[in-house]
């Protein structure tokens, strides 16, 4: 990219981002400015760390969970002494025994020691993809390699653990580099320690005896009081207080009361108490849906809160109910999206991010695990129906007992069908069963606040699937900070079961993370009882355009016929270019006449039949660089290609298309 390319996007998302800001915004961000200048030059910064008073006794948060199966917790932890860690498309990565914490394992470009606030980890050129170099410091490995200590007591797990702390704390100073730019990433990182220290044995771990080991004790609390006064010092506001607030909040509440040793540690874990009841209220809806419009991020913020709560217990200072009711609501919306295969939309941003595992399991699944969590914690036993069982990473948590006393009832998830607040719909019947038809669709906002960070312009998308096999999928997100051809089409309206307009998308992008004009869709009907459901939904996305066009959809489900017939209304005054785009699963075989789409998978059939049009294009798709379009992405930074089909025509005035889609 030329200097002068680069200095001109700089400058077009410096321009979107002002044109998001409220003026109260604006004025944190100046102050924010001045506090880095200022630390910059040694001012409120947090060199050294008082002295800890360690004689203050602290009950752990984490349960023992030392009677489950050692075998794979050891393998793996013997692949992370080998510097063998999956991180992303690198399945593993080779960091080697000691690594350098500050290069991205995917590039090799490695960033500079100076000071973390002021460096621009949005360039690749200076950090690489940020998001590969900041992965493996959240130290998700290092608790794999506590864990098989715990479980073995092999000295070797904890030798190998020290040798790397050692040098993460040695490449990486407070407050210089990559690992010094994002209070978030240091609450992770926090709440990863605090992991760490429980299943070492705490303050009086053998790690820590002796001089070196005494010292090395010495460099971690300094480091974790470091982490904290940064955290407290820069906490993401106004249109960034998103997940961020909560995992910033989560690391700081955890941290304060794993290592109550400072003075400060009181007002720390009032301040992030304090944050999260308010965030976990505000930041998700009274149906249990996240605002951010991202299904992962939901169960990304759902782990904070839960690993705070829990905290909390520890204390004897619990949150109130509400906080966990919410809590519940969060998953029940969960449950009621999964489908009876146990798969979960890909609705809006995705980067595979974790809090921390806790389980060695390769198909661990985040979301069945939460499933299992709050079924033992709020008594719900069709949760863990579904989850299918009581997973390792829910015994760390509740512990083996807890696990076996609450495990055992049976009982049929009652399907909320309708998150009005939360905006989504579902669709079919026979939930749950071999027969299963589920269909869910996007009526909800873009996502968050100002900038609405995390979700795509996908209104009025719908995703299916049949006995538990997608059918319509959501292609999820593949890339966040590089390459963005393929970020803006992941985050497109024609990476949607949705309709488009003039080849532009819904809502307007400022940016990777940035949305400066925003469609916004609204349920006008809603109806379902028993043999029929019906939903009719629209949106003023492209209300923008010369010539203003609202797409009106309409679903009706006909349960006898097993099928939907999908009326897209498209009201407008002149001519435009008309897009309904429909993406396949993977092992979906597709064959396409004229007006008809059939669909055969795992045995079943299923078929689409179109309204007849004359002057109607069907274009298939599959795997296209130039343009991009029939990907999907499962997994950040892994794309694989699928059929995409895509009914295009050119309209003058308005005019309706009909589908009925049979399984």
């Amino acid at each position: 990219m030329s200097a002068f390319r680069k200095i001109s996007e700089k400058l077009r998302w410096f321009w979107n981002r002002l044109r998001c800001m409220s003026v109260p915004e604006l004025l944190h961000r100046i102050r924010e400015k001045c506090l880095i200048s200022l630390q910059r030059l040694g001012f409120f910064s947090a060199k050294r760390a008082p002295v800890p008073n360690l004689s203050i006794k602290v009950r752990p948060w984490l349960q023992s969970a030392t009677a489950l199966p050692a075998d794979c917790y050891l393998e793996e932890a013997t692949r992370v002494l080998a510097g063998e860690v999956p991180i992303f498309a690198l399945r593993p990565a080779n960091l080697g025994s000691v690594p350098l914490w500050n290069t991205d394992p995917k590039s090799g470009v490695h960033a500079p020691l100076i000071f973390g606030r002021a460096l621009d980890y949005r360039d690749s050129e200076v950090v690489g993809d940020i998001k590969y170099l900041w992965e493996p410091n959240r130290h998700l490995q290092w608790v794999v390699l506590a864990q098989a200590y715990a479980l073995s007591r092999e000295r070797r797990f904890l030798d190998g653990f020290a040798e790397q702390l050692s040098s993460w704390l040695e490449q990486c100073p407070y407050p210089l580099g990559p690992n010094w730019t994002s209070s978030l990433e240091l609450g992770i990182r926090l709440i990863n320690w605090s992991i760490v220290w429980q299943l070492i044995g705490g303050e009086q771990s053998e790690l820590f005896q002796g001089r070196r080991g005494e010292a090395l004790r010495e460099r971690w609390l300094n480091s974790i009081y470091q982490h904290c006064h940064s955290i407290n010092f820069y906490w993401s506001r106004y249109s960034s207080a998103n997940n961020h607030l909560i995992g910033e909040a989560a690391g700081l509440y955890i941290a304060s009361v794993t290592w109550p040793f400072w003075q400060a540690c009181g007002q720390w874990r009032e301040v992030s108490y304090r944050i999260l009841l308010e965030e976990a209220l505000t930041q998700n809806t009274e149906d249990g849906v996240n605002r951010e419009q991202a299904v992962s991020y939901q169960q990304f913020v759902l782990d904070f809160l839960l690993f705070s709560g829990l905290a909390a217990r520890s204390t004897n200072h619990d949150f109130p109910a509400v906080y966990w009711e919410r809590m519940d609501q969060m998953i029940g919306f969960l449950a009621s999206i999964m489908d009876a295969q146990g798969n979960v939309p890909m609705i809006g941003d995705a980067d595979d991010g974790y809090v921390t595992r806790l389980s060695p399991d390769k198909e661990f699944c985040p979301y069945k695990s939460l499933l299992a969590t709050g079924g033992l914690l709020f008594g719900r036993p069709e949760y863990l129906q579904k989850s299918g069982a009581v997973d390792d990473k829910t015994q760390w948590l509740l512990g083996l007992d807890y696990s076996r006393r609450h495990g055992s009832s049976v009982a049929k998830l009652s399907l909320n069908r309708s998150y009005a607040t939360g905006g989504y719909y579902i669709l079919g019947g026979d939930f749950d069963t071999e027969r299963e038809v589920k269909c869910i669709v996007d009526v909800g906002p873009l996502g968050y606040l100002g900038i609405a960070a995390h979700g795509h312009a996908d209104a009025l998308s719908m995703v299916l699937s049949v006995a538990g096999y997608e059918i319509l999928v959501d292609p999820g997100t593949y890339t966040y900070h590089t390459q963005k051809a393929w970020r803006d089409y992941f985050r497109g309206t024609l990476a949607h079961n949705t309709v488009r307009i003039d080849s532009t998308d819904q809502s307007e992008s400022g940016g990777n993370f940035m949305w400066i004009h925003k469609a916004e869709a609204v349920c006008e009907t809603w109806e379902s009882s028993g043999e029929k459901q019906r939903l009719l939904a629209s949106h003023n996305g492209y209300h923008r355009l010369s010539d203003p066009v609202t797409h009106r959809r309409e679903i009706a489900y006909n349960a006898e016929l097993r099928r939907f017939r999908i009326t897209d209304s498209i009201e407008c005054a002149g001519q435009h270019l008309v897009e309904r785009i429909w993406h396949f699963a993977e092992a979906c075989e597709i064959a396409v006449e004229q007006n008809a789409i059939s669909i055969t998978r795992e045995g079943r059939t299923a078929g689409f039949a179109f309204s007849p049009l004359a002057y109607r294009e069907i274009i298939v798709s599959r795997g296209s660089e130039n343009p991009i379009i029939g990907w999907i992405s499962r997994a950040y930074d892994v794309k694989a290609p699928i059929t995409t089909v895509v009914e295009s025509l050119t309209i003058s005035g308005s005019t309706t298309l009909i589908v009925d889609i049979t399984v």
